[in-house]
């Protein structure tokens, strides 16, 4: 017997809006205070760079205020109580699969991101021995092989885009450290994957009206056929383990054997979005991360020199994991967490409608100036033991909380080690003259247009 998943939701942007709209209307209470009217300047500022308008509307309106974007209200409640609020003590009141985080679905199905309740819990349940310990000890030596033949083909002086370069890498690893697949092998090369996944997450980052059209070459046409290549590979590597019965130390011969307390196991449609759910997080979030390391690290050269001499020296990285740290700080890729209210709720003074969209933004709780002194500042001393043990409850949430921690987390945080600590002692990558930061989200965040680095050779 399969594990029930939930009902399909409809995909059609038009209902999708009319429910929102009805959801709306029949609101019990009157949304919090903020930026309520209709703007589709507000909406294409938010958009394109949303992190000034949330901070502003905090200081404006304090840590919970609704703003407008495109056609319905959304309430925000950032900082260190909301977050911890939204997250575990009150985390009842919300549900994930109504909120903006089932906009992902086209593409991820019912994965863990995507899913609620107990099928939620059990499917956690049974994915959750893969992210064991010694199961991501049991993958370092996969992960730096990976790594290595990566790094073999740079050379002095050469410029490349580090963040295209760590995309390739990571989902290279994701697929074999989690999908158990050869990147090399015959299956794999049906499809380029890191070039799906790139077409297909860049649909959430097209303008809002571009995202509504169907019909050929539209946006949402080619996130279809990057989807399906990608579910080729998938549904193909399925079939073959279910006829071969071979098994591996992979996240999916796990997800194939794997049962609940029940007896009860995950149909092929859910093995398919977990796995799609995992390769997406398990790749799309390094890469962000180490492209914003190696970008801070470019600009505060004297940091960058004592993370190669502390990674040569091997042992224990204490500075390296403060300067991670810091970096999720102000760049956590997972920068928002949208949810819907399931019940009428207080938070901070305000009063929250049951059954509107309510999300927290980590990437902005990060920068809030009565919580952290220069939030903007790369200050990898912020996160130096005493200092990090007094931070406030909720202050610092680059993995989410509660039962929605992040389950990869320690497997990203590992593979990021891993990777940082092999260019350290042997490079350093400097941002090319006139590079321009601009960040984009799709639907985590990373740098528009890619990270360009010249490689510098270290002696």
């Amino acid at each position: 017997m399969s594990l029930a998943g939930p009902p399909p939701v409809s995909t059609n942007p038009f209902l999708r809006l009319a429910w929102d709209l009805k959801r709306e209307r029949d609101a019990p209470e009157r949304f919090p205070p903020g930026e309520t009217r209709p703007s589709l300047r507000r909406t294409e500022r938010f958009a394109r760079d949303p992190l000034p308008v949330l901070l502003d509307c905090y200081e404006r309106y304090g840590p919970v205020f609704t703003l407008r974007i495109f056609h319905g209200n959304v309430v925000f409640a950032l900082g260190p109580e909301a977050n911890h609020f939204i997250t575990v003590s009150g985390a009842e009141n919300f549900v994930w699969r109504e909120g903006h985080m089932g906009d992902l679905m086209p593409l991820l199905g019912d994965g863990l991101l995507t899913i609620d309740g107990d099928f939620h819990r059990r499917s956690r349940r049974i994915m959750l021995p893969a992210f064991h310990r010694e199961r991501i000890q049991a993958a370092t030596s996969t992960v730096q092989e990976e790594i290595d033949a990566a790094l073999a083909t740079w050379r002095d002086g050469r410029v490349l885009d580090l963040y295209a370069w760590t995309r390739r890498l990571a989902l290279r690893v994701a697929m074999r450290a989690l999908f158990g697949l050869d990147p090399d092998g015959p299956l794999a090369r049906t499809t380029d994957a890191a070039t799906d996944f790139e077409h297909a997450l860049g649909y959430w980052a097209r303008d809002y009206f571009l995202q509504i059209l169907r019909g050929p070459r539209t946006p949402w046409a080619n996130m279809l056929t990057a989807r399906s290549r990608l579910d080729a590979l998938i549904y193909d590597e399925i079939a073959r383990r279910r006829r071969s019965g071979e098994r591996g130390e992979d996240v999916l011969s796990l997800l194939l054997d794997a049962q609940d307390e029940d007896g009860d196991r995950l149909s092929d449609r859910h093995v398919r979005d977990e796995v799609m759910t995992l390769l997406f997080a398990g790749h799309d979030t390094t890469t962000s991360t180490v492209a914003f390391l190696f970008y801070e690290l470019s600009r505060d050269r004297e940091e960058r020199e004592r993370l190669a001499d502390e990674a040569a020296a091997g042992g224990q990285q204490p500075r390296f994991e403060m300067a991670l740290d810091e970096t999720l700080r102000l760049w956590p890729a997972a920068w928002i967490g949208p949810r819907r209210s399931v019940r009428t709720f207080e938070l901070c003074g305000r009063t929250v409608p049951a059954g509107v969209p309510v999300n927290y933004s980590s990437w902005a709780s990060h920068r809030l100036p009565d919580v952290w002194d220069e939030p903007d500042a790369f200050r990898p001393d912020r996160f130096a033991s005493e200092a990090k043990a007094n931070l406030p409850k909720g202050a610092y949430i680059p993995f989410g909380g509660g039962s929605r921690t992040c389950i990869g987390m320690r497997f990203g945080q590992a593979e990021i080690r891993a990777i940082a600590t092999s260019i350290l002692p042997r490079w350093n990558l400097d941002v090319v003259d006139g590079y321009e930061l601009r960040v984009r989200q799709m639907p985590t965040i990373g740098p528009r247009g890619g990270l360009p680095v010249r490689l510098g050779a270290r002696a």
